[in-house]
């Protein structure tokens, strides 16, 4: 278990946006994933919008990955069912370990906000060469409880009893 450190930590942050149609005028997402994590005192050391293809997808993941200065990884977006929605299929093969948890608590909290339509959500999260990668659907309110119910704690190094911060490298600039 991650220990609780008795000091804020900031966390290198990479965004990703999966989206056919979005542009940096119109990701309202992944807009908000910046302002949010930034609020919180994280830094956005990256972000990116790319089309909703498995292999694009995790092109650019695994360069983050593989950068010494990404510790986090938030991705929005291709977690449905449609035909195009590939983000976990992108990322799953990537994981060293999953956060089984990550998925099972999203539904469970964006039970309360949409119902039974929750179960339509891929949302995943897991380790990869110390980095942590969350999925969340794309809309701009599932980003929200992502972010602010689960994501946001888990990234507060001040967080009790335990935290991610401890499990992730360190952050390079």
């Amino acid at each position: 278990m991650g220990h609780a450190e008795s000091k804020f930590q900031p966390a290198n942050i990479a965004i990703l946006t999966v989206s056919d149609t979005r542009t940096d005028e119109n990701d309202a997402s992944g807009s908000y994933l910046v302002e949010s994590t930034s609020h919180a005192g994280h830094n956005v050391v990256d972000k990116q919008i790319v089309v909703d293809d498995k292999y694009k997808i995790r092109a650019i993941v695994s360069q983050w990955i593989a950068d010494p200065k990404v510790q986090v990884v938030l991705v929005t977006g291709g977690t449905g069912f449609s035909s195009r929605d590939s983000t976990p299929e992108a990322l799953i093969p990537l994981f060293d370990k999953q956060v089984e948890g990550f998925g099972e608590l999203f539904r469970q909290v964006s039970y309360q906000e949409i119902g039974t339509s929750t179960i339509q959500s891929r949302a995943v999260g897991g380790f990869a060469n110390h980095t942590v990668i969350f999925a969340m659907p794309g809309s701009t309110g599932a980003c929200r409880t992502g972010w602010s119910m689960i994501i946001e704690p888990q990234l507060d190094s001040t967080h009790r009893p335990c935290n991610f911060m401890p499990h992730l490298g360190q952050a390079i600039s």
